[in-house]
């Protein structure tokens, strides 16, 4: 007879965590005295049973933040290509009046490197 490899798999999914620990500890509370899990020592759900549902809260507001923050970095994104775009726009411009002078660019906020380039190794 061959041997058998039994797997249970723990999520490290906070949200499918959550959801597997509210299971087990509804399960656990629901067989009450008879419950097999009533033996646990440390950790136990005597003392964690109760910061499930605290957990619970804190996981979904910080879901509702993240949907937030992309929500905001979406729109940010929609205003700031346009904004890049100008600003280009702005130093191709500055560059053809101060040809001669490309460091008065920087009176207009933009750092004006002046040092030759490097040429790039080329790779084999």
């Amino acid at each position: 007879m061959a041997n058998s490899t039994v797997r249970v798999n723990i999520p490290k999914n906070a949200e499918e965590l959550l959801d597997l620990a509210t299971q087990v500890y509804n399960k656990h509370t629901e067989l009450g005295d008879a419950s097999p899990l009533k033996s646990m020592v440390s950790p136990n759900w005597t003392d964690n049973g109760s910061k499930l549902t605290t957990c619970l809260e804190l996981h979904q507001q910080a879901e509702a933040l993240k949907r937030q923050a992309e929500e905001l970095i979406a729109r940010r994104n929609a205003l700031l290509d346009p904004i890049g775009e100008t600003v280009k726009a702005s130093r191709d411009v500055l560059l053809g009046i101060y040809r001669q002078t490309p460091k008065a660019l920087g009176e207009f906020g933009f750092e004006v490197v002046d040092s030759a380039r490097t040429a790039k190794a080329k790779t084999a």
